[in-house]
């Protein structure tokens, strides 16, 4: 495994990060097997672990903190968790306010079993909260020592320059770290976020490089997917074959699944290494539910893509395009048509 600096931090780490989601009742229900996994993936040379105090309500964190028990481990991984949707019931347990992420930070360290995070995430964009209070806090938390570096995720690049900007006329700390989703399916960060973050000298964690199951082989044209099971049971309308959009994804999976077999690799380790290719790029997230999908995607992580294969795979996908929409985020201007429309008296033009 080989290492890369984790933007300005000076913290090296892993280009390939463990992503806990899968550990819980979301994924892996089984906190020994969960726990054996992790243990596998550090033993074989990642030092990278990315949670969030949402995934499966604070279990991941929990099994996180079982794996990390032994202090040698600790000490050895870089540890990252994420802040930001809801947790429990009642008002204030979401967001990006001082309020919560002061609480959030002190739930997620007790189920972590640690008394620092090496990387403290806020999770998705806030538009109810000022981004100097979300700074603010988050300087706070390092000097206090509970934290010793944080970032941000799914971030839209203009969002990313306000957040640099108000850094730097307030005097606060900034986000050295963005993470967003990206894999040849989901190439549209590389337009604006990935030359952003390069621009401002952040460290890169991507997220989904398979697209939701689309870059393992698992949907292929002309079968039939199950839309009661699984991620597809999640979200049919970007699994369901009879929609143009999704056909137009399992076109493109054949024509990788091909181009793959020619050089000799799985489709998943394409996938991986078109990810980690990229310059902005400085880890890229897998998240296996079990030992035999860990392994399978380590396989390949001495894979080398050339400029040659490169170019094919932007034949297929051209740069910035994005076939597959993970649903990450959407700015409250889409979602709220109230910020969209001027009040009925005040339409017209003349």
């Amino acid at each position: 495994m080989r290492y890369r600096v984790l933007g300005g931090t000076g913290i090296e780490v892993s280009t390939y990060c463990l992503g806990a989601m899968m550990f819980g009742f979301v994924g892996n229900p089984d906190h020994d097997d969960s726990v054996r996994i992790i243990h596998a993936a550090l033993d074989q040379g990642i030092n990278f672990v990315d949670t969030a105090d949402m995934y499966s309500a604070g279990e991941s964190e929990e099994i996180v903190g079982k794996a990390l028990r032994d202090p040698r481990r600790r000490e050895e991984t870089v540890l990252a968790t994420k802040v930001h949707f809801q947790m429990g019931e009642g008002r204030n347990r979401s967001g990006n306010s001082r309020r919560w992420i002061t609480r959030a930070v002190e739930d997620s360290l007790r189920r972590l079993g640690t008394d620092w995070i090496d990387l403290y995430q806020v999770h998705r964009p806030d538009h109810r909260t000022d981004v100097e209070e979300t700074l603010a806090v988050l300087g706070d938390l390092q000097t206090q020592g509970k934290i010793r570096a944080f970032g941000c995720s799914t971030f839209p690049a203009e969002e990313i320059a306000e957040a640099h900007h108000v850094a730097e006329r307030r005097g606060l700390r900034r986000f050295w770290t963005e993470q967003p989703p990206y894999s040849i399916l989901a190439r549209g960060v590389e337009r604006s976020v990935l030359p952003t973050a390069q621009r401002y000298g952040m460290g890169v964690l991507t997220w989904s490089p398979l697209a939701s199951g689309f870059l393992t082989g698992k949907y292929r044209k002309g079968q039939p997917i199950d839309l009661a099971n699984g991620r597809a049971a999640l979200a049919p309308h970007r699994f369901d074959p009879t929609l143009p959009e999704n056909a137009a994804k399992l076109d493109v999976v054949e024509e990788l699944i091909a181009l793959a077999e020619e050089i000799g690799c799985s489709l998943p380790e394409l996938a991986m290494a078109f990810a980690a290719a990229h310059p902005a790029v400085t880890s890229v997230i897998i998240g296996p539910r079990t030992m035999e999908q860990l392994q399978g995607l380590l396989k390949g992580a001495s894979l080398t893509l050339t400029d040659e294969v490169l170019d094919r795979i932007d034949a297929i996908v051209p740069p910035g395009k994005d076939l597959y929409h993970p649903d990450a985020w959407s700015p409250a201007v889409l979602t709220d048509a109230s910020l969209r429309r001027r009040p009925v008296a005040d339409r017209a033009a003349g």
